[in-house]
């Protein structure tokens, strides 16, 4: 193992806390099982050239009357900052 040490925002840090003391984890446990989450959602590599999107084509999605464009604007207000 690696012994690395991170920082997290106070809020967080309490949310965790409680959350891994209901399930009798250590804090470390509870990171460890969140990375191991991390990268079985994510995919291993990221095609970063890939610039364009596309919106879904079904017409059952909920997105009635809103342009592509305004759509793609939509997605990328509610995205996480890159790093």
């Amino acid at each position: 193992m690696v012994k690395t040490q991170i920082q997290v925002p106070e809020k967080q840090y309490q949310a965790l806390r409680t959350f891994a003391a209901e399930r009798e984890w250590s804090m470390a446990e509870t990171f460890r099982r969140g990375a191991e989450l991390l990268l079985e959602v994510y995919p291993h590599h990221l095609d970063r050239n890939r610039h364009d999107w596309h919106p879904p084509s079904s017409g059952c999605v909920g997105w009635r009357g809103l342009e592509p464009a305004a759509l793609k604007d939509a997605v990328f207000e509610d995205c996480e900052p890159k790093l």
